[in-house]
């Protein structure tokens, strides 16, 4: 099995994300990471859902979806078709000696510190899966007190609007 992302254009009202996840949860499917936000049009919401299954659930979940009365569009956003990116706040222990180290890292990474303390700091880090995950490999060493991961965010490629 695949992760496959679709990206699913809500009304913005409440109770949506409800039905769409009781929906998941009723079929048995497991949602592996689900980011939403407002679109550029404040009556719209774009979920971005990620799951790992096969051709035959994704055209089912894709079907039921579409039968739920606020959902208006609904496409799969291919790897070759379309950008995706994550966002990881990292809290990690840190002293005197290792400091300039993980700064070093960080700035590797792309990442920026967005908080220090006597004994820690925090950054913050955008990209794909493989660097996010290469990164959090890379300072696991120094103790990372906690972290939390936003999940996907994708759009299509090119000039085509999902909202057309």
């Amino acid at each position: 099995m695949n992760r496959r992302v679709l990206s699913v254009l809500v009304e913005n009202q409440s109770g949506v994300l409800s039905k769409i996840a009781g929906l998941f949860s009723r079929r048995g499917y497991n949602i592996d990471s689900l980011s939403v936000g407002e679109t550029e049009n404040p009556k719209i919401s774009r979920m971005t859902i990620t799951i790992a299954d096969d051709d035959y659930i994704i055209e089912q979940i894709t079907k039921q979806l579409y039968k739920l009365i606020p959902v208006i569009k609904v496409i799969e956003l291919k790897p070759d078709n379309a950008v995706y990116r994550e966002l990881v706040l990292v809290k990690i222990k840190t002293t005197l000696e290792t400091r300039a180290s993980l700064i070093e890292t960080t700035n590797i990474f792309r990442g920026k510190i967005i908080d220090v303390s006597k004994d820690t700091m925090t950054v913050e880090l955008t990209g794909d899966s493989n660097k996010i995950s290469a990164y959090i490999e890379m300072i696991t060493p120094y103790g990372i007190v906690e972290f939390v991961r936003s999940g996907f965010a994708g759009l299509q490629r090119g000039n085509i609007k999902i909202t057309d």
